[in-house]
């Protein structure tokens, strides 16, 4: 009995490790942020407009866009340089601190979701708020960093399996269009309770 219960100890704490790395440590993800705060805010919302807000975000899309910066998957001169020397367990401590976040939208007076681009709305919600894990909110982005992220899809600067083939159709209007209107959403993050 005693070795069993040994045995199960010794398994928990082997496996304790990755389930941390999956799972993150927002109070850890929040003492990472500070590498984060010029650009994304400590509690991700974006202070320049060439960056996007990540509070409140899915923690798979920010493991995954982390891991892909890391990985050299996807390239930007400031995030690969940041996310080079990222662990595992600290892109999910970041992941997980992000994501705590609450996140509060709405749309202009007299617009209702039925107005969103529809091709749009299907993955990122007509009011900017991803419907997939692997999406990202929308909700008040820039309209700057929406028009350049969906420019970058369509001429293959960025690619994704889904955004890279939807862009490929989409005219500069369209782009300006889809871009104006989630920027136009208003978005407020609460830092977690």
């Amino acid at each position: 009995m005693r070795a069993a219960a040994l045995l199960a100890g010794l398994v928990g704490a082997l496996l304790a490790p990755a389930g941390r790395a999956q799972d993150g440590d927002p109070a850890a993800g929040k003492v990472a942020a500070g590498l984060c705060r010029t650009c994304h805010g400590l509690n991700g919302f974006a202070r320049i407009p060439i960056a996007p807000h990540i509070g409140g975000e899915h923690p798979s899309y920010i493991r995954h866009q982390l891991t892909a910066f890391r990985e050299g998957q996807r390239v930007h001169e400031i995030m690969s340089v940041v996310a080079a020397s990222l662990t595992d367990e600290q892109i999910a401590d970041l992941a997980a601190w992000f994501s705590s976040q609450t996140i509060h939208v709405a749309l202009k007076p007299g617009l209702g979701p039925g107005d969103a681009p529809e091709a749009c709305a299907l993955c990122h919600g007509a009011e900017g708020v991803a419907v997939l894990e692997d999406a990202p909110n929308l909700a008040g982005e820039s309209a700057i960093y929406i028009e350049t992220q969906l420019k970058a899809f369509r001429t293959g600067r960025r690619v994704h399996e889904i955004m890279s083939p939807i862009a490929a159709d989409l005219t500069d209007e369209e782009i300006r269009a889809a871009a104006d209107w989630y920027a136009a959403v208003r978005l407020t993050i609460d830092p977690p309770r």
